[in-house]
């Protein structure tokens, strides 16, 4: 008889060395890591270790930073290799190592198996996008990764944050425009809440799109992140003089965590023009609709194919 802790079979976690009740707390948070886990297991890779104990959903130390085996294609460890080894291009960015090359379930690496493709195919990313914003991204001129217009610069937000992915394009009318994406796989959202800053309202009351009422909740956990994300966006709008920008939160449609928090996260706002959430699974299937690349079909199967998981 398999072992059930609520309706995970406990068996086949353990199997894949995927059994971290702990850690996972969302049904999506054990089903992403047997996903992970699984995916690393055809492809012959020995799971990591931590604190003595073998990590399914983990690659082992230092091959995987040699290797690059976290990210899907050659053409998607290329751009790794530019973005986050190169020291010059690297300078700033908060990459976390080791977890940018050993931790499976990390937003991260989905980043660049998910945008490395499209960084390197702007066709590609403008039809995709194109057809996923209805028309708002005209057309994609470049996709970076980690990227901030200013970190600590008080003209922003005088913080560290970063978008996740920063897409610039060309409006219909050939105006300016970019959107910032914040990207979750794993995660619950219970971050610890950063200090407030003064400038955070002065860049809200400039957006002019949030309900005062909801201050506080803007402010606490688990918003305060999209919050700040957010008001990066509409202080780089600002600053910088762009025609069109807008914050994208984009999230499996399976973490529940993700689905409440934006759900909250919009009933703060008076506007809503500037924030859009958005599923992986969504993004992929505009994705799927306009190419039959075959990253696609990996990048689906190893992250959003819960459905395949067994039960025993």
């Amino acid at each position: 008889m398999v072992a059930i802790m609520g309706d995970r079979p406990e068996e086949v976690l353990r199997r894949y060395h995927a059994w971290e009740p702990n850690t996972d707390k969302l049904d999506f948070q054990w089903q992403a890591r047997l996903c992970q886990s699984m995916w690393r297991e055809a492809r012959g890779l020995a799971p990591g270790e931590d604190h003595g104990k073998m990590r399914g959903a983990r690659l082992r130390m230092p091959e995987a930073k040699q290797t690059l085996a976290n990210y899907l294609t050659p053409n998607i460890r290329e751009v790794v290799r530019s973005e986050v080894q190169d020291p010059v291009r690297a300078r700033g960015s908060l990459y976390g190592e080791p977890r940018i090359y050993n931790n499976l379930l990390s937003s991260q690496p989905l980043c660049f198996n998910l945008f490395g493709e499209l960084s390197l195919d702007l066709s590609l990313a403008t039809r995709a996008l194109r057809a996923f914003t209805d028309g708002r991204v005209h057309r994609v001129i470049a996709i970076d990764f980690e990227f901030s217009p200013g970190r600590g610069d008080d003209r922003y937000t005088g913080d560290r944050s970063a978008f996740d992915v920063y897409v610039r394009y060309e409006t219909a009318a050939g105006g300016r425009g970019f959107v910032g994406i914040e990207v979750k796989y794993h995660e619950g959202l219970q971050d610890s809440v950063a200090t407030h800053r003064p400038r955070y309202d002065e860049v809200a009351d400039l957006m002019g799109c949030f309900d005062l009422a909801a201050a506080a909740r803007l402010r606490a956990k688990p918003l305060q992140q999209v919050w700040r994300d957010h008001l990066l966006v509409g202080a780089h709008h600002h600053v910088d003089g762009f025609d069109d920008a807008f914050f994208a939160f984009l999230y499996p449609e399976g973490n529940t965590a993700c689905v409440s928090a934006v759900g909250a996260y919009a009933g703060c706002l008076t506007d809503a023009r500037s924030f859009q959430g958005w599923t992986l699974e969504g993004l992929v299937g505009a994705l799927q609709a306009v190419s039959s690349a075959s990253w696609l079909a990996e990048f689906h199967d190893r992250y959003l194919d819960v459905g395949r998981l067994p039960q025993t």
